[in-house]
């Protein structure tokens, strides 16, 4: 982990770790054209589902158990002495017919809800912030179903394809043709994967127009068809 650090008189004061500065390349891209980069391998919390993210209440539930967990893990490792900045929400998404996506039947979606974990958080410690939150959740009297799906997932995309499309999540679609239809082609490259995308902005607080989601997709080249 980088550590920076601010020198504030006799007062040494570590910057909590935060993904989008510590990954700039992945959480802070300025590009707004496609263009190809290799992404490390990463861990996430997360939770699979189906259905339409806009109105599924497993989609809602997989949310909230997520940042249950997450912010668990924050509070946990500031205790122990290293604090974090809770990552964005992305997401993971997929079908057995990729038409679905074109046609924005969102009804057909298979999608995995993630949200970043740093390498120092083990995944003992990880299991141990589901229990917890499981407990608290219990305790309020206010149960979160979506805990018991909250699983952790490692992820090693490799060389990628990436943009950062400001916009409604519904305008993503010319861009993703293009990508599809033109730069893969020229680059002799195709799609490898499932398409991920990371949430920059709350959709709650920000208009559609103003909304940045960084657009990524795994790639590999073209296989030589075999004599």
């Amino acid at each position: 982990m980088r550590v920076s650090e601010v020198v504030d008189g006799p007062d040494v004061v570590a910057v909590a770790y935060d993904v989008k500065r510590e990954l700039r390349a992945l959480y802070a891209p300025k590009n707004r054209d496609w263009e190809t980069l290799t992404v490390p391998p990463q861990r996430f919390l997360a939770v699979d589902g189906h259905g339409d993210p806009n109105t599924s209440p497993a989609h809602a539930e997989a949310v909230e158990a997520l940042y249950a967990v997450a912010y668990t893990v924050k509070f946990a490792s500031k205790r122990a002495g290293r604090d974090l900045v809770v990552g964005p929400l992305e997401g993971l998404w997929y079908a057995d017919d990729a038409s679905v996506f074109s046609a924005r039947n969102k009804a057909a979606w298979s999608w995995t809800m993630l949200i970043s974990q740093p390498d120092w958080v083990s995944d003992a410690a990880i299991g141990e912030a589901i229990v917890a939150a499981r407990a608290k959740a219990a305790a309020k009297k206010k149960p979160l179903p979506g805990l018991d799906l909250v699983r952790i997932e490692r992820l090693d995309e490799g060389l990628c394809g990436q943009l950062l499309h400001v916009g409604s999540y519904d305008d993503e679609a010319p861009a993703l043709a293009r990508l599809h239809g033109e730069v893969l082609p020229a680059a002799g490259l195709r799609e490898r994967g499932r398409h991920h995308e990371v949430y920059l902005g709350d959709p709650r607080r920000v208009a559609p127009a103003k909304l940045r989601t960084v657009l990524r997709q795994p790639v590999a080249p073209h296989r030589l068809r075999e004599l």
